[in-house]
């Protein structure tokens, strides 16, 4: 028994992968490929990618919304877990890398489930909205640009049915949270967003030492 949550060094992190991470051969090719690219550090971890897909199963998700795509390695692992009814609407602004997303989906037989917007994400979630898609929604993954992350739980929040999950990458920000005076908006996003969710009312909460923290939130 442990009173706290553990530090993991190199062994125990690379033991954690041996014996639990069920990472597919294209899921692996497409880690690959990303960590060649100058922004190799927006890619998830690859269990953490394999949590996720856990959660749209544990959940029943059917629809579900991801704001911050990159090359679609999330995006892959949560679409291989909906059900055959299941849909993926993709959030992100155009880059290079948007293809590679694609071509993978493509490859995993799944390009069908997922819509790729190349927007704003918040003109997105608010053309959702204006829809009349609030409370459609299964699940939300949020892994974009920190400084609109407080803008995204409320969209995330009208989006979601109740019971629904919202998700937040980032939100231990490899320790920058802990800075007293950030200059980095990104940080002070974050931080704003921590302080905020643990008084919330709206949502349970539990942010868990996955990757860079990942943030929970079940709409109550």
């Amino acid at each position: 028994m442990t009173a706290r949550t553990l530090n993991l060094d190199d062994d125990l992190y690379q033991y954690l992968l041996d014996v639990s991470l069920r990472e597919t051969p294209l899921l692996k090719r497409l880690r690959d490929e990303t960590q060649a690219l100058p922004m190799a550090r927006w890619q998830v971890a690859p269990e953490q990618g394999q949590f996720l897909a856990l959660l749209v199963k544990l959940t029943g998700a059917r629809r579900l919304l991801e704001v911050g795509t990159f090359t679609g390695y999330s995006a892959l692992c949560m679409a291989a877990a909906l059900p055959a009814d299941g849909s993926l609407i993709c959030c992100d602004i155009p880059g290079n890398y948007n293809a590679i997303a694609r071509r993978y989906w493509q490859e995993a037989g799944l390009a069908e489930r997922i819509d790729l917007r190349l927007a704003p994400a918040l003109d997105t979630l608010t053309e959702l909205e204006r829809q009349g898609q609030g409370g459609q929604y299964d699940l939300v993954f949020i892994d974009a640009d920190k400084a609109n992350y407080p803008a995204y739980l409320e969209h995330a929040l009208g989006l979601l049915r109740a019971g629904g999950l919202v998700v937040f990458d980032n939100t231990l920000w490899s320790g920058r949270v802990l800075e007293a005076n950030p200059e980095s908006a990104d940080t002070r996003a974050i931080q704003a967003l921590n302080r905020a969710l643990k008084e919330d009312a709206r949502v349970d909460l539990s942010l868990l030492p996955i990757g860079d923290g990942l943030t929970l939130c079940r709409k109550r």
